[in-house]
């Protein structure tokens, strides 16, 4: 089975670019981000027209994420549990079950929390909060559990081209790479890292400065896998080309490939 995430930023002008990737690497499961339009604005008939069904959690002209799969999904969860005060569409989950088993994957767009000397940052760190009580929870299932997409979190200095210059930025600080790490010891592995120690490997580069011609990138868009969902991972890949297109999204998808039967 074949799983990608992808901060699209805004579906509606990148659907284009959306039909070409499920052309060229047939993904089984898309996990979206940064849609920016309301359930009911989003282009879904053309996207089942590309052969997925949809479950979409949209907000007018902010955030919004959503799961394509080529299975029909159940248990649809939208929205992350711990504040019922923050109507932000950042997080929706689901059930694909297969004829051998079933996996549950997530779409995250994390806040971003900039400037740190404003109520964002605190945002972000509760945010990173729930999401890791919410993910204890999932975890208690045993199953194959994928939490992926834009976590806005630069876990290492080597996941940026130049560290320094985000020394200042909320998903860089302290606070925010403790956070991520805390949702690891739960017992969540990054995939990429579970397949590769390199540096240089990144999802996202800014619009402004040629930072893709210079590959001053980041990386921002994790996949972390269950321990069941671990031990199925044969592959991680990043399209990088992708930001090459004309009029890209400043994300890339990543892939990874599980063992597991569509």
């Amino acid at each position: 089975m074949r799983i990608a995430t992808w901060n699209v930023n805004s579906i509606k002008q990148r659907l284009e670019h959306l039909g070409e990737f499920l052309k060229t690497s047939e993904p089984d499961v898309v996990c979206l981000q940064e849609l920016k339009c309301t359930d009911d604005t989003f282009p879904r008939s053309e996207v089942e027209g590309f052969g997925y069904h949809v479950e979409t959690h949209g907000q007018k002209a902010y955030n919004g994420v959503a799961i394509l799969s080529k299975r029909k999904l159940e248990d649809v969860r939208v929205g992350l549990p711990g504040d019922d005060g923050d109507d932000h569409a950042r997080y929706i989950e689901g059930v694909i079950a297969t004829e051998k088993t079933a996996l549950r994957v997530a779409s995250i767009y994390l806040p971003n929390g900039n400037p740190i000397t404003t109520p964002k940052f605190a945002y972000k760190l509760a945010w990173m909060e729930r999401l890791s009580a919410h993910a204890r929870a999932l975890l208690k299932h045993e199953e194959n559990l994928v939490l992926c997409g834009d976590f806005n979190v630069i876990p290492d200095p080597k996941d940026a081209a130049d560290p320094a210059l985000w020394v200042n930025d909320a998903l860089f600080q302290p606070e925010t790479r403790a956070s991520f790490r805390a949702l690891l010891d739960l017992g969540f592995a990054d995939a990429l890292r579970a397949c590769s120690d390199e540096g240089g490997l990144y999802t996202f580069w800014d619009y402004q400065a040629g930072a893709y011609q210079r590959n001053n990138g980041i990386r921002i868009d994790h996949f972390l896998l269950s321990p069941q969902a671990q031990d199925k991972l044969r592959s991680v890949a990043i399209r990088k080309d992708v930001r090459g297109w004309e009029k890209p999204s400043d994300h890339v998808p990543v892939m990874i490939d599980l063992d597991i039967e569509p």
